[in-house]
Parts: C-alpha cells; structure tokens; sequence
C-alpha cells in the first residue's frame, strides 16, 4: 500500500463525484426536497504553482502573488451541503453560478427553486438566465443604492432598525440600517484617521530632527497609508514648512458616512409566496455557507495544503472534504 492507492481513490470519487452527491440528496431529501438553496464561493491559495486548476485570480486569504483555485458551495436553506464543485483561480463569482442552475434543475430534478447569493454573485446577467418559475434573493451593492435613491424609487428615511420594503416594477427590495454595523464602521473609520494622524506627527518630529531628510519622501509615505486604508476620499495630507497636517473634506465624509450600515435586499419574490422578513431572514443565512468555508478551510478540516497536481484529485480532494464537512455539521 503506498500513495499510488490514495491517488487511485482520489480518481474514483473524482468519477463519481456526481453519483455520489446524487445518492446523499436522494437520501436526506425522501419526503421533501428543498426549494431554496444558499451559494457561495471562497479560494484556496497554493505554495507551488504546478496545479493544473491554479490561476491568478481575487485571493480571498490575502495572500497577494499566489495561484489559487475557486470553490462553489451550494447548500440547502439550513446550510446543510448539497454540492461543491472546483473553478480555475481565476473564475469570477457570477461565471460559476449558472453551473448552480443547471445542476439543481438537472440533476435534482427541481424546478421552481429560490437562490439565495450574495451582491457579487446574483447580478443582471445571471438574472437572466433564470427560468421563470425560479427566484432569486441577493443585495445590492452601495453604487446600486446610491442610483435608486437618486431615481427615488426609495429614501433614505426608510433605512431604519426595523425592517422596511418597496416594491418597484415587480421587484422587492428589503431596506434596513444595522445600527451595531454603523458603529462598527465608524469606529474603524476613525482608527483609521488615528492612524494617518500618528504617521504625521512621526515623520514631522523625524524632519525635525534630521535637517537633510526630504519633505517630499516622507510626504509620499503618508499618502501611501491614506491610500492603503482606503480613506483617500476623505482625508489629504498638508505640508507646511516641514510639517505635516491631516485635512478633512467634510462634505465627501458626509455623502460617505451616510449609508453606514445600510444594506438592501433585491428579490422576485412575491409577498404572496414570503414576508419581508423572511426574505430578510434568507439573505442572512448566508452566514450559514461562510460557516461551512471556514470549517472546511481552517478551524476543523484544513482543505489546505493541497498537494495534489492534476485536476480531477484537486477535485476529488475538496470533494472529500465537503463529505467531512458533512459529518461535522450532523
């Protein structure tokens, strides 16, 4: 018995990956089979570069000049597996979701389904390519929120701590403004600022304590920082003499701070076939999925390393981990 077995066993379930996933659904599902399904991806970096799936791709793990692979993970609305399934590192969210629709429809068998993803995976496009019996539940990003409250299909009084809907050409959208999350932005906003302000006050005290250094580099660094923190809209960097200030556009902070812990939720949905909440409900169940990703990836089941090559055992591998994943969750 040597390695050569375990790449055989990594081969067989890659075959019958399919089959296998077929089965479990079968089985859990006898009475009732689930209309709604919660996707998700995440991505696994490489030390090594030889994986034949690895690309460059939006690293995840921060972990910036490293190949990576793309994981999709579909689960049922208790986020229970259903499927994963394995994309080149440098696949984008909304390319792997039409795969989900094929899959559900095709080999589960259903036909009027409800998925739930996030504001980067459900876009116009993968809209679209919906069936019409099927619905959808995700969240608009900040430009999307920003361009409908400028169309007033809503305003910005509505963004409270209870929940509020509007209903526009057909489509729900479910406002709400965590007033925990609008704290948690603010306070991280200004240890930011904190931040730019302590670098200022080093390397005004450095120029004065050296006479040769330059202006212009110490300059340099400091709006290096305000560009890394992303803060850039905000706050400028002042010389005078060789000194350094922080300036505050006030204005563009406003227009920024206003929509701290805002969000809004897009859907199809009747309020015949679910309540406001509900659908407020389901968009939060995606924390369900990001549970299941950090179990598999790093707290329970460490799908990293990878030290497979070849594209079917890169497969094969996360496979088995999603089927240990299932062990865990029971």
């Amino acid at each position: 018995f040597c390695e050569d077995d375990l790449y055989g066993i990594l081969d067989w379930i890659d075959e019958n990956q399919n089959k296998i996933e077929d089965r479990l659904f079968k089985n859990r599902y006898k009475n009732k089979v689930p209309n709604l399904f919660l996707y998700d991806v995440t991505s696994s970096y490489f030390e090594g570069n030889k994986n034949e799936l690895s690309e460059y791709g939006y690293n995840r793990d921060g972990k910036k000049g490293k190949k990576q692979i793309v994981i999709g993970l579909l689960t049922d609305d208790e986020g229970y597996p259903v499927s994963c399934e394995v994309f080149r590192g440098n696949t984008k969210d909304p390319q792997t979701f039409k795969n989900q629709i094929d899959k559900v429809a095709k080999r589960f068998g259903i036909q009027k389904v409800t998925f739930v993803g996030d504001r980067g995976m459900i876009k116009s496009a993968q809209i679209s390519e919906l069936s019409a019996e099927d619905y959808y539940i995700t969240a608009l990003t900040k430009p999307q929120i920003e361009k409908l409250l400028k169309e007033d299909v809503f305003q910005m009084q509505l963004f409270d701590k209870t929940i509020c809907e509007v209903i526009d050409k057909g489509i729900r959208y479910v406002l709400r403004r965590n007033p925990i999350r609008k704290k948690e932005i603010e306070e991280n906003r200004q240890s930011k600022l904190a931040a730019v302000r302590k670098l200022c006050q080093k390397k005004t005290q450095y120029l004065a304590e050296h006479p040769r250094a330059k202006v212009n580099v110490a300059k340099r660094e400091i709006k290096e920082l305000i560009d890394k923190v992303k803060i850039d809209r905000w706050v400028s960097v002042r010389s005078k003499s060789r000194s350094f200030s922080v300036e505050i556009n006030d204005i563009e902070l406003k227009k920024i701070e206003k929509l701290d812990g805002c969000y809004t939720i897009k859907t199809n949905l009747t309020a015949a076939d679910v309540s406001k909440e509900t659908i407020h409900d389901r968009y939060k169940s995606l924390a369900e999925v990001e549970w299941a990703f950090r179990t598999m990836k790093t707290t329970l089941l460490h799908l990293r390393g990878i030290y497979v090559r070849k594209a079917n055992r890169t497969r094969a591998h996360v496979f088995s981990i999603m089927l240990a994943y299932m062990i865990a969750f029971e």
